[in-house]
């Protein structure tokens, strides 16, 4: 691998770059988006068994707040059960759009290294083939300059297209589970505000 980074020179360096952070950020969002940790599976069920019990206790709302992004949308609800169904409701989808905006955290880098990941091995080809140009001279070609050329063009190529494809697949990836996620919290949310006003019994 050093061997190929002397070989390419600098034009390499970006390409680097953004495959560190591309990895960098898959392995956050891989923590950090999975589903016992965002909507986990019981959550509901004990915020209304201990709702039930002791009421909308101040305590009971910020140690659900705390438990989960689920459990800051309840909390937000829980927040505001002395209210009319469309002020909880208002109330949820505010905290909604606030826990989306974090779990949406790092993609748009994700996918801007995605976009430009193959631009940066386009913009090293096109190093390559100058220093290929420059190569010709009166007395033919230089053979260590044309080899270096080749080199810079074919490496930064095959390398921005390693680093794009698979972050552009776990950009969608991690876009799909975002959104399962939202239309799961937003259905338990329903079911909690039906709860709160009569109109379900869980």
């Amino acid at each position: 691998m050093f061997a190929i980074i002397q070989a390419v020179g600098w034009p390499i360096w970006p390409l680097l770059l953004a495959s560190v952070i591309a990895v960098a950020l898959i392995i956050e969002r891989s923590l950090s988006l999975r589903r016992a940790r965002v909507v986990p599976y019981d959550l509901l069920e004990k915020v209304i068994a201990d709702y039930r019990a002791h009421g909308a206790a101040p305590e009971m709302i910020t140690r659900v707040a705390r438990h989960s992004p689920l459990g800051r949308v309840l909390a937000a609800g829980l927040r505001n059960v002395a209210s009319s169904r469309e002020v909880m409701k208002e109330s949820i989808e505010d905290a909604g759009r606030a826990v989306l905006h974090e779990l949406e955290r790092f993609l748009t880098t994700l996918g801007t290294i995605a976009a430009i990941s193959p631009l940066l091995g386009l913009f090293g080809t096109i190093i390559g083939m100058i220093d290929i140009f420059a190569s010709q001279g009166v007395h033919g070609a230089n053979p260590q300059q044309l080899a270096q050329g080749i080199s810079i063009a074919l490496y930064t190529t095959g390398l921005g297209l390693i680093i794009a494809i698979p972050a552009t697949i776990f950009w969608r990836h991690f876009r799909a589970l975002i959104d399962s996620f939202v239309i799961d919290m937003e259905q338990q949310a329903i079911e909690l505000v039906e709860v709160v006003h009569g109109e379900r019994v869980a």
